[in-house]
C-alpha cells in the first residue's frame, strides 16, 4: 500500500464515506500477502519507500507473473530484476502492462515519477561487456526516479575517455562505477570527484579475474577516498544505496 493510499482511507474514514470496519478490511493486506510461494512484504514502501522489488532468477513465469500482480495491484508499480527474455514474454503475455528490457532484464510495471533534475547519479561503465550490470542499475534509478547519466566505455586502457567528461562526473550527486578485469576505473574516479564513488565489480575478465574477484578485491583496496563497494554484478544494490543517498541530499 502506497503511502497516498492510506492517507485517502484515513480521510475517507474520517469524512463519514466509508466505516471502521470497512477501512478494517482494506488494512488486512497491509503488512503482508500470502501467495503460498511467497509471503509478499507489502508493508515496506511505508517503510522504506520501495515496494519490495522481486529477484526473478529461480523463480518460474508462474510465479512472477502471480507476485508481480499482486506488488503492482497494492503500489501501482513493480519491478522485477533478472528475468530471462522465455519468462518476460510470459509475463507480457499475462499482465500487458510489464515492459522487459533485455540488456538489463528488468521487468518494470506502472509510470515512472518525474525525474529530479538535481542531483543526478552519473553511472559510469568501463566497457562495453559490463553493459548489462551498469543497465541494471541504471534502469533501477530512473524507475525510483532519479535523474541519470550514463558514460559507456570509459574505461582505463583509454583514460581520455573518461577526463573529457570530467564535468559531468564532479557535477554528480553519486558515481556508480561498473568495471570488470582489474576495476581500476573504481579508484581512478574517486580520485577525481568529491561525491560519493560506489564501486560496482563485474564478472567479466579472464583467467585471473576469476568472475569478477579482482575487480571486486581491487575496489575493496582502493587508496580513494569515499569509495565503497557493492558484491559482484550486483548492479540492483548498487543503485539502491545511490537512491538512498540522492534521497538524503535532495530538497525536502
Amino acid at each position: 500500500m502506497k503511502t497516498e493510499h492510506l492517507e485517502e482511507l484515513l480521510a475517507r474514514v474520517a469524512a463519514g464515506e466509508i466505516s471502521t470496519a470497512e477501512a478494517l478490511d482494506n488494512l488486512k493486506q497491509l503488512p503482508f500477502c500470502e501467495l503460498g510461494h511467497t509471503t509478499l512484504d507489502t508493508h515496506r514502501e511505508l517503510r522504506q519507500g520501495v515496494p519490495e522489488v522481486v529477484y526473478g532468477a529461480g523463480k518460474s513465469a508462474e510465479q512472477l507473473i502471480e507476485i508481480l500482480s499482486c506488488i503492482f495491484q497494492s503500489h501501482n508499480r513493480a519491478l522485477a530484476t533478472r528475468v530471462s527474455r522465455r519468462k518476460a514474454r510470459a509475463v507480457a503475455e499475462a499482465l500487458p502492462e510489464a515492459g522487459y528490457n533485455s540488456i538489463s532484464r528488468l521487468i518494470t510495471m506502472g509510470s515512472r515519477p518525474e525525474p529530479s533534475s538535481h542531483p543526478y547519479a552519473v553511472v559510469a561503465c568501463a566497457g562495453t561487456s559490463d553493459l548489462p550490470v551498469a543497465e541494471e542499475a541504471s534502469q533501477t534509478l530512473e524507475f525510483l526516479g532519479h535523474r541519470v547519466e550514463r558514460l559507456t566505455d570509459v574505461g582505463v586502457a583509454g583514460l581520455h575517455r573518461l577526463l573529457a567528461k570530467l564535468e559531468k562526473l564532479r557535477g554528480a550527486g553519486v558515481i556508480l562505477s561498473v568495471a570488470g578485469m582489474e576495476g581500476a576505473l573504481t579508484s581512478v574516479i574517486g580520485g577525481l570527484v568529491a561525491c560519493p564513488v560506489i564501486g560496482v565489480p563485474t564478472s567479466v575478465g579472464y583467467g585471473v579475474s576469476r568472475g569478477g574477484e579482482a575487480a571486486l578485491r581491487a575496489m575493496l583496496s582502493s587508496c580513494a577516498s569515499g569509495v565503497s563497494v557493492v558484491n559482484i554484478d550486483n548492479g540492483f544494490g548498487a543503485a539502491m544505496v545511490a537512491s538512498s543517498i540522492l534521497s538524503s541530499a535532495a530538497p525536502v
